[in-house]
């Protein structure tokens, strides 16, 4: 939970889910995040199993802004899924699209990552499930990659 915390307070983008004020007490964590009211891409897919290009692409258009931006600070996000792609309302518009869930997230050029194999099996990229030595890095195209198959299945 700390590295996310941490991975978060370094990112600020319209497409990823802001993080304001955290509070802890004794026994709680309270982050004020974003108010989202939109549900998640999952959820539209299931309703809309087939995306036209106009649907699509403002859609891809504000993923790729926030991995963009994570990736130039230093920031890889290893779990891009369609339950982790949310939207601000209902609409299907490139601002209204949020990047959510940064808890398998790392720093690109860690030596050793926290969670070496991580993601979710089905979108994860071929280079980070088949990683046999703790000690071996991959690089942030595995959202790329991971991106793709979302724009695959929309």
């Amino acid at each position: 939970m700390i590295n996310e915390l941490k991975i978060m307070r370094m990112l600020d983008h319209p497409n990823i889910l802001k993080l304001y004020e955290v509070c802890e007490t004794e026994n709680s964590l309270y982050m004020v995040m974003d108010l989202l009211q939109g549900g998640s891409l999952i959820d539209k897919i299931r309703e809309k199993p087939v995306f036209t290009e106009a649907e699509a692409a403002p859609l891809m258009k504000g993923m790729l802004r926030a991995i963009e931006h994570a990736h130039s600070r230093g920031i890889m996000h290893r779990d891009l899924k369609p339950e982790n792609i949310l939207f601000r309302s209902t609409n299907f518009k490139e601002d209204d699209v949020v990047l959510a869930d940064f808890g398998l997230s790392t720093v690109i050029n860690e030596k050793k990552y926290l969670f070496f194999r991580c993601g979710t099996p089905g979108y994860v990229a071929p280079e980070v499930i088949n990683l046999k030595d703790e000690n071996a890095t991959y690089s942030e195209v595995c959202d790329v990659f991971s991106l793709g198959v979302i724009f695959h299945i929309m």
